[in-house]
C-alpha cells in the first residue's frame, strides 16, 4: 500500500502543475488578443474618453459665453439709458438742478442776500404774502384795509362780552416809518437780534395794512410779551381770532418757517374763510401756501 501511494505522488503533482499552466497560458491568449486587441473595446474607450475631454470643454467654453451675454444686456441697457433714464439717473437729477445758479440762494437772518428791492406784492393763490423772501415795492402804501379794521371792530366787540378789551397798538406802517423802526432796533440791539423781532423795510406786514399787533387794555405791561399769549385775553384770542379772519401770524416753534420769533400779539387778516382753514390746519401761513 505504502509504495503505491509513493508511486501516484509524482504523477498526481505532475498533473497539477501541468493544468495550472495551462490555465495560465490560456489566460495570457485570452488577454492579448480579445481585452487588448480588440479593436471595438479600444474604441468605445477612446469614445468615452472624448466625451468626456468634450464635456469639460464645453463647461469651460460655456463660462465666457455666459459672460458675453451678461455683458452684451449691460451694453444695450447703457445705450437705453439716452432714451430711457434709470433709477439712477432720475436720483442724480434733483442734484444737477439744486446746483443750479438759479437755485442757489446765500441767506442771512433768513433774508436773501443782495435781493434787489420788489416791484410788484407776491400773491399765492390770491393771497398776499410778505415774509424775508417775498417783500413788497418801496411804493405799496395804500394804508389800513378798511375789511381788515371792520373784522377786529367785530373781534373786539365779542371779546368784550368775554370781558377782554383788545386794543390794536400798532397797524398799517408806511416803507419810510418801517425803516426808522428797524433801524432804532439795529442801533440798540444789533442787526442779528433785530432781524428776529422786527422786519426790515419792505418786509413787514404791517406795510399790508392787514397786520394788527394787538393787546389789551389795562395790561400794558403785556404788550409786546410772550406772557400776553398766556393771559385769558391772549388765549381767547387764539382760539377765536380764525372766527373774524386773523391768525396768529408767528406761532411759537416756528421760527424756522416764518423768520421770526413768536409773537403772540402779531395777528393778520385773510380775507374770506381762509383763516379759519390755516387754523383748522394746524400750520402757519407759509406751510399753508406752500412757500
Amino acid at each position: 500500500m505504502n509504495s503505491k501511494s509513493k508511486k501516484r505522488s509524482p504523477i498526481v503533482l505532475i498533473a497539477s502543475i501541468s493544468a495550472l499552466l495551462i490555465v495560465a497560458i490560456c489566460g495570457a491568449v485570452y488577454y492579448k488578443y480579445v481585452v487588448v486587441e480588440d479593436p471595438i473595446a479600444q474604441q468605445e474607450n477612446s469614445e468615452e474618453q472624448l466625451a468626456t475631454e468634450l464635456d469639460s470643454k464645453d463647461e469651460q467654453t460655456t463660462e465666457p459665453d455666459s459672460t458675453d451675454e451678461q455683458s452684451d444686456p449691460h451694453q444695450a441697457s447703457t445705450s437705453d439709458k439716452a432714451e430711457q433714464p434709470t433709477s439712477s439717473t432720475q436720483t442724480e437729477k434733483p442734484d444737477t438742478s439744486t446746483n443750479e445758479p438759479k437755485d442757489q440762494v446765500e441767506l442771512l437772518n433768513g433774508y436773501v442776500v443782495g435781493q434787489q428791492p420788489a416791484t410788484e406784492p407776491t400773491y399765492v393763490n390770491g393771497i398776499l404774502i410778505v415774509n424775508k423772501k417775498n417783500p413788497l415795492p418801496p411804493t405799496y402804501n395804500k394804508g389800513e384795509d378798511p375789511k381788515a379794521k371792520a373784522a377786529f371792530e367785530k373781534m373786539a366787540a365779542a371779546a368784550k362780552n368775554e370781558g377782554f378789551e383788545l386794543v390794536p397798538f400798532s397797524g398799517f406802517r408806511s416803507y419810510e416809518y418801517q425803516t426808522t423802526l428797524y433801524d432804532r432796533y439795529v442801533n440798540r440791539d444789533g442787526k442779528d437780534a433785530a432781524d428776529r423781532y422786527s422786519a426790515r423795510p419792505g418786509y413787514s406786514e404791517h406795510q399790508s395794512g392787514l397786520a394788527f399787533d394787538i393787546g389789551e387794555k389795562g395790561r400794558e405791561d403785556l404788550w409786546l410779551t410772550s406772557a400776553f399769549g398766556e393771559s385769558p385775553a391772549g388765549k381767547w384770542l387764539v382760539e377765536n381770532a380764525h372766527k373774524y379772519g386773523f391768525i396768529l401770524r408767528y406761532p411759537e416753534g416756528k421760527e424756522d418757517v416764518t423768520g421770526f420769533m413768536y409773537e403772540s400779539w402779531h395777528f393778520r387778516y385773510l380775507e374770506g374763510d381762509t383763516a379759519a382753514k390755516v387754523y383748522e390746519a394746524g400750520v402757519t401761513l407759509e406751510e399753508y401756501l406752500g412757500v
